[in-house]
This record gives structure tokens, C-alpha cells and sequence, in this order.
């Protein structure tokens, strides 16, 4: 199952893509001979409970999940499985999170927090290696994404190799057109956020490039 791990809707400041949009473009990759079957909304510093695109998903088959980007001191980071009693214990809004806090609170609600673009100069992961903070927790990383700039996704491999990280992999999405460049393959199906996080738990899964779906050229 390949499922895009980051992307932004117009519910987060910078994009200007409708879910509506990503899901019709999903419709042209797979016209194109691609594989995308869904995508998770991770907009910056929120949830909104109140928005629900299950029918949406339903009627185009695609599968469309909602998680969160949060700023934390140690760069951005992916959230899944968010629920109300995370949202309780964490202020989403906040920039400069405690991201170990983070990491264990989501992990008593049942929901998982793990650095996105980890070599992205200035908010990833990265530029906190060789200081204070104990990274021992931190088992995942995000490491194919879409929209890293020149000598990022280096950084990334970087850390990968040095640390063995899980790899997943997201397009980071914020026009319509990026949507599925990267993803996350899984070995079992998925179809809610429980399920997602479950699967990360079990390291079954790798970060692959749109490229490596199908069997025709885009």
C-alpha cells in the first residue's frame, strides 16, 4: 500500500491545494500508470476534529487520513494518530514544543511523533545533533521528502546511516502537482489513523519515489 505521509491543504497557512484537488490529481497519477493509494493531511500546528473526508475518500477511492507538522526546539515534526486527549496534553499552536515531550505524550495516546525532513537547514533534525538533547527516543525519520532543497536530503542520509533509522517517505505537498512525489510503501493494507500508527510501530514499511510505482513513465 503507498501511502504520501505529508501534505498540506489550504488548512495550513502556506499551501493553496484543496484536498479536492489532491484527490483528482491521485486520479491522474494512477491514469499515468502510478500507484498513490492515499495521502495524509499534516497541516501546520493544528487538527480540526470538526473536518471529516471519509465519503470523499469513499467515493474516489482514495484513502485521505489527517494527522499534524508541529514546531518543536529540535525542528518540525509529523504526528499521527492524533486524538482529543493529545490535543489536551499538547498545545498544537505552539512554536518551540518540547519535542521529547512530544514524543512521549504521543506515545500514551496512542498516536506517534517523528521528524520530518531531517536534513532540512534550519528546522530539521539535523542541526540538533551533538547538543544537549537525549535523541535516544527517536526511532523514525522522515526520509524521502519532496520538497527538500539542495544538499537536505544528504543530511538526511546522513543521520540514516549513522543512526539506522526507520525510513518513511512524503511529498511534503503544497501545490496540487507534488502530491505522491514521495511515499511511504506499507506491507499491510491501512484504512484509519490507528491502523497507520500501528504499522509504524512495526517498521514494515519504506520510503519510495512516485517513480518506483507502476509500470509506465510519467
Amino acid at each position: 500500500m503507498y501511502l504520501d505521509l505529508h501534505a498540506h491543504s489550504i488548512s495550513s497557512d502556506d499551501s493553496r491545494a484543496t484536498v479536492e484537488q489532491y484527490v483528482k490529481w491521485t486520479s491522474v497519477l494512477r491514469r499515468k500508470g502510478r500507484e498513490i493509494d492515499g495521502f495524509v493531511l499534516t497541516e501546520h500546528r493544528g487538527f480540526d476534529f470538526g473536518k471529516d473526508y471519509k465519503k470523499l475518500g469513499q467515493d474516489n477511492d482514495v484513502l485521505i487520513l489527517k494527522g499534524s507538522e508541529l514546531d518543536t526546539n529540535i525542528g518540525h515534526f509529523l504526528v499521527y494518530g492524533v486524538n482529543e486527549q493529545l490535543a489536551e496534553m499538547v498545545n498544537f499552536s505552539q512554536v518551540g514544543l518540547d519535542a521529547l515531550n512530544l514524543i512521549k505524550s504521543a506515545e500514551i495516546c496512542g498516536a506517534i511523533a517523528i521528524p520530518a525532513h531531517p536534513g532540512r537547514f534550519g528546522v530539521g533534525l539535523y542541526e540538533y545533533y551533538g547538543q544537549e538533547y537525549d535523541l535516544s527516543s527517536i526511532k523514525i525519520v522522515e526520509h524521502l521528502n519532496g520538497s527538500n532543497r539542495p544538499g537536505e536530503q544528504e543530511r538526511a542520509e546522513e543521520l540514516i546511516a549513522k543512526y539506522k533509522y526507520a525510513c518513511t517517505g512524503g511529498s511534503d505537498a503544497h501545490l496540487v502537482s507534488a502530491i505522491g512525489t514521495c511515499m511511504t510503501e506499507f506491507d499491510t493494507a491501512i484504512s484509519n489513523e490507528s491502523e497507520l500508527v500501528s504499522q509504524l510501530r512495526t517498521g514494515n514499511f519504506r520510503p519510495v519515489r512516485i517513480e518506483q510505482t507502476g509500470t509506465k513513465n510519467v
